[in-house]
């Protein structure tokens, strides 16, 4: 699947693996968890009133737009949490592209 996001700079950093909808990706060490999932899907959730998805809107903590939840029921704020390994993010019906 084609992400949102593209790395522009190649930074040092372990890999992080954890799954989105069960599937194995990898994230840097160090990276946010809204940038390790927009690196692999073109949205961060579903929109809860109507049939599209969310990307996030301010990508700096401050709307509320980037809640994720996790496959062991924590919901965490995409933009401020960094990816931790074996995170199992869920984003009913897989997203778009």
């Amino acid at each position: 699947m084609a992400g949102l996001f593209q790395r522009a700079i190649d930074r040092a950093g372990a890999e992080v693996a954890f799954t989105i909808d069960g599937e194995p990706v990898r994230a840097q060490e160090g990276d946010l968890l809204i940038t390790a999932i927009l690196l692999h899907r073109a949205a961060l959730r579903r929109f809860e009133f109507g049939t599209g998805f969310r990307a996030g809107f301010c990508l700096m903590a401050a709307c509320q737009d980037c809640w994720v939840r996790l496959a062991d029921g924590r919901r965490l704020r995409a933009c401020s949490t960094l990816v931790e390994p074996g995170m199992a993010v869920i984003i009913e019906g897989g997203g778009p592209g």
